[in-house]
C-alpha cells in the first residue's frame, strides 16, 4: 500500500486526496471561464463596453490571489475541509449575484464572492494542505492540484458555449453554481481529513531548513521575489485566455471554434504542467523557472506575428507549454 518506504508520509491515500483536490479546483475554477465565453454577450448589454466583464473577470481572479492570504489564516485555524465548503457555497453565490446584470452586481459577484471568498477559501488553502500528504514527490503533487484551473479551462469552454448559445449566460451560471456545489461539497467533506504528521526527522530538517539564506539572501526577500514574478506571469498569460474567444468572434473565428481553441490552450497547460512538475522535482524549482520564463517571452511574442486560425491554434497550445 506504501508508495514509499515506511520513513516517508506518502500513501495512495495521499494521491486519492490530492486527485480528489484536482476535481474541486476542476469545478471551483469553472465559474471564473463562463465569463470568458460569454464576454460579447454580457458586453453587449453595456453598449458593447468589453471592460465590463473583462474587470469582472480580473477582479475574481485579484480576488482568489488576495483571498488566499485571508482564508489561508482560516484555515490553519478552522481546517482546509470548512473553507473549501464554505468557498464553493460562495462561488455558487456569488454566480447567483452576477446574473443581475452588468455592471455592479457582475463585479460585486466575481469579485467578492467567486474571487475573495470562494476561490480564496479553496485554492490557497489546498495548496497547503495538500503539501502536508506528501514528502518525496511533493513538486509532482502540487503540480497537478495547480492544474485545476487549466482542467476547467479544457473542458468547460466548449460546454459552457453550446449552453449560452441555447440557454442564455445567466441561465449558464445559475446551473453550473448548483453543479459545482453538488460536486464539491460531499467530496470535501469525506476526504479532506486531517493531514499526517511529518516524522520528527523532517521537522528537525525542516526547522534547520528555515534558518538558511537562499541565494544568499534573506528568505522573507526571496519570497516577495518570488510573488513579483508569479504577477509578472500571470498577467501576460491572463491575456489571451480572458480575450481569445472574443477576439477570434472579432476575425471572423466563429465562438465554437475560439471555444475550442481556449480549451486547447488550457488543456496544453495541463499536461505541460505534470511534466514541468516532474522536471522541478529533479533540476530544481529555480532552473524550472527560468527556462519557464523565456518559453513564455518567446510564445507570447508569436501573438503579435499571426491572426490566422491555424497560427492562433498553434500559439495557444506554445503559450501554455512553458507553463
Amino acid at each position: 500500500m506504501m508508495l514509499q518506504s515506511t520513513s516517508s508520509i506518502e500513501t495512495r491515500d495521499s494521491w486519492v486526496v490530492a486527485s480528489v483536490a484536482l476535481i474541486v479546483l476542476m469545478m471551483a475554477f469553472g465559474a471564473a471561464w463562463i465569463t470568458a465565453v460569454a464576454l460579447k454577450d454580457i458586453a453587449a448589454e453595456v453598449d458593447g463596453a468589453r471592460s465590463v466583464p473583462s474587470l469582472a473577470s480580473a477582479l475574481a481572479w485579484l480576488g482568489s490571489g488576495t483571498g488566499g492570504i485571508i482564508m489561508g489564516r482560516v484555515a490553519d485555524r478552522a481546517g482546509t475541509r470548512w473553507t473549501v465548503l464554505f468557498g464553493s457555497l460562495m462561488i455558487g453565490l456569488g454566480l447567483a449575484i452576477s446574473t443581475l446584470g452588468p455592471p455592479w452586481p457582475m463585479w460585486i459577484g466575481h469579485g467578492l464572492f467567486i474571487g475573495l471568498i470562494g476561490l480564496g477559501g479553496i485554492n490557497a488553502p489546498l495548496y497547503i494542505y495538500i503539501s502536508h500528504w506528501f514528502d518525496r514527490r511533493r513538486g509532482s503533487a502540487l503540480a497537478l492540484i495547480s492544474s485545476g484551473s487549466y482542467v476547467a479551462g479544457a473542458m468547460w469552454p466548449p460546454l459552457f458555449e453550446r449552453a449560452i448559445e441555447n440557454f442564455g449566460w445567466r441561465q449558464t451560471m445559475l446551473w453550473y453554481a448548483l453543479a459545482q456545489v453538488i460536486v464539491i461539497v460531499p467530496l470535501a467533506a469525506i476526504y479532506f481529513r486531517r493531514p499526517p504528521e511529518l516524522s520528527h526527522a523532517a521537522v528537525a530538517e525542516g526547522a534547520s531548513a528555515v534558518q538558511a539564506r537562499l541565494l544568499g539572501l534573506p528568505r522573507n526577500l526571496v519570497f516577495a521575489m518570488m510573488c513579483g514574478a508569479g504577477v509578472l506571469c500571470c498577467i501576460p498569460m491572463a491575456m489571451p485566455q480572458g480575450h481569445l474567444v472574443a477576439f477570434c468572434s472579432d476575425l471572423g473565428i466563429s465562438r465554437s471554434m475560439g471555444a475550442l481553441m481556449l480549451s486547447v490552450l488550457l488543456g496544453t497547460a495541463f499536461l505541460s504542467r505534470q511534466i514541468w512538475g516532474a522536471i522541478s522535482d529533479r533540476i530544481g524549482g529555480l532552473a524550472t523557472v527560468l527556462i519557464g520564463s523565456a518559453w513564455q517571452a518567446a510564445s507570447m511574442t508569436c501573438f503579435l506575428l499571426t491572426q490566422n486560425e491555424a497560427g492562433l491554434f498553434t500559439v495557444a497550445a506554445a503559450v501554455r507549454a512553458r507553463h
